[in-house]
């Protein structure tokens, strides 16, 4: 292969002098088969694809270990097989190779490239778009028929922004105890938990909101619960909303679009399947820039989450009340009779 300069000036002979190849090749002194090559052709740059070798390309024992290891992905670090687990499984199936094949095998295609890039995926999502598996969460409130009257509803709305998918479930209030029972309803209805939770600063969560170089101060219930579930709490910054937009947008959907008119409903386990209905169906619709189905979309996001922890986390509150002499304690502001209650100083 000639040199760029040679290139160059067998080009300008032809083109600018207008000489023939034959002329040209006397001159330069190359063959006319390699004069006529870079005289008349399109020297254009051609991508050099790498090709792999090694029975964990050429067989299909790298596909293995790559489900694998998407299938640990979603599990936490503690439950996940290491390197000798992998080398062992394959074993049994047959490998023929070494440990040392298998983790080299790890380390370029997994830790180097699919970690590597997801890490980097994450810095500039934050600047251009989302990544999958980031949520955010807020409070909306609305009305229902129960009855024959209205009623407030409390909807907890949840939504992905990197498939434009929501969820939503009402509650009877917006304390600390139904928040977190209502996160716990959203991941059951998603199937996995999210890696970030993005949220306001609310009294169910935050302490003490984000300020000048000071970070968000979570209370103590909701971190047990957040590490619990494995997810990570973004909050956003004091009068900053839009930094939650997304799922804003989706209360004002929500509610225009599963109240509007105002549902006849049973009670509030009546309308969570109602909402749960009307969310699935929603996710058939095209999104609104990538013109794919939402409930496609939401499959794929479903491969970067958490799973959900074996155990259930118990949502409750514990504190002493006293009773007065109609039998009643008072609960979150609210009165409620307790049989024979007055007969005690103190309940828990």
């Amino acid at each position: 292969m000639l040199a760029m300069p040679e290139i160059n000036h067998i080009k300008k002979l032809r083109n600018i002098k207008s000489l023939s190849i034959n002329e040209i090749s006397k001159r330069t002194g190359f063959s006319w088969v390699t004069v006529k090559k870079y005289a008349d052709g399109d020297q254009l740059p051609t991508e050099k694809i790498i090709e792999k070798k090694g029975m964990m390309y050429e067989e299909e024992w790298g596909e293995i270990v790559m489900d694998w290891l998407v299938e640990d992905y979603a599990l936490k670090k503690k439950a996940r097989r290491n390197n000798k687990n992998i080398f062992e499984g394959l074993q049994k199936l047959g490998f023929p190779g070494s440990y040392r094949t298998v983790c080299d095998f790890i380390k370029k295609e997994w830790k180097e490239k699919v970690l590597d890039e997801s890490d980097e995926m994450k810095e500039e999502y934050e600047r251009l778009t989302h990544p999958p598996a980031e949520a955010q969460i807020d409070f909306g409130i609305t009305e229902a028929i129960e009855d024959g009257k209205a009623k407030d509803i409390h909807a907890l709305v949840m939504s992905f922004p990197y498939s434009n998918a929501g969820f939503a479930v009402p509650l009877p209030a917006e304390n600390q105890e139904c928040f977190l029972e209502g996160l716990k309803m959203l991941f059951n209805q998603t199937g996995f938990v999210p890696r970030n939770l993005r949220l306001d600063n609310l009294s169910a969560a935050v302490v003490k909101a984000r300020g000048r170089g000071q970070e968000t101060v979570f209370n103590e219930e909701f971190l047990r619960f957040a590490n619990h579930y494995g997810f990570e709490a973004q909050a956003c910054n004091a009068r900053k909303g839009n930094e939650k937009g997304h799922v804003e947008n989706k209360v004002g959907y929500v509610r225009y679009n599963f109240f509007t008119p105002s549902p006849v409903i049973r009670d509030i386990t009546h309308l969570r399947a109602l909402l749960f209905d009307q969310c699935k169906k929603d996710h058939q619709r095209l999104h609104y820039k990538k013109d794919i189905v939402i409930a496609d979309l939401f499959e794929e996001e479903k491969k970067y989450g958490l799973a959900l922890p074996e155990s259930d986390y118990p949502v409750f509150k514990q504190s002493m009340v006293t009773a007065n002499k109609y039998g009643e304690v008072r609960i979150d502001g609210v009165l409620v009779h307790v049989p024979k209650s007055y007969h005690y100083g103190k309940l828990l």
